[in-house]
């Protein structure tokens, strides 16, 4: 488990709904690495997610520089929800 000694990347301009839907999906991508989460929360998650962050460039960037905090990393865990049957997605280091 990560020691949580670190910050999500944010955007000061986002209104404080749209900084608690990004903290949503980042917490759903450390729950997947730590204990496992619904399939369909991550789907929820990374929809509202895109609702606040659309540019596919904004998301590779917020993803890196959360990964670079966290070691976790936000496409993987979305892309095994996308391509899993399974009802919970648990990722394996």
């Amino acid at each position: 488990m990560n020691s949580q000694n670190y910050s999500y990347p944010l955007d000061p301009s986002w209104t404080t709904k749209e900084m608690e839907t990004v903290i949503a999906m980042f917490r759903a991508v450390e729950d997947a690495y730590e204990v496992g989460v619904d399939r369909d929360k991550i789907l929820n998650c990374y929809r509202d997610f895109k609702q606040v962050v659309p540019s596919k460039a904004e998301e590779k960037q917020l993803g890196r520089e959360f990964e670079k905090n966290s070691s976790y990393v936000l496409y993987r865990v979305v892309k095994a929800a996308q391509n899993s049957a399974d009802k919970r997605i648990k990722m394996v280091e």
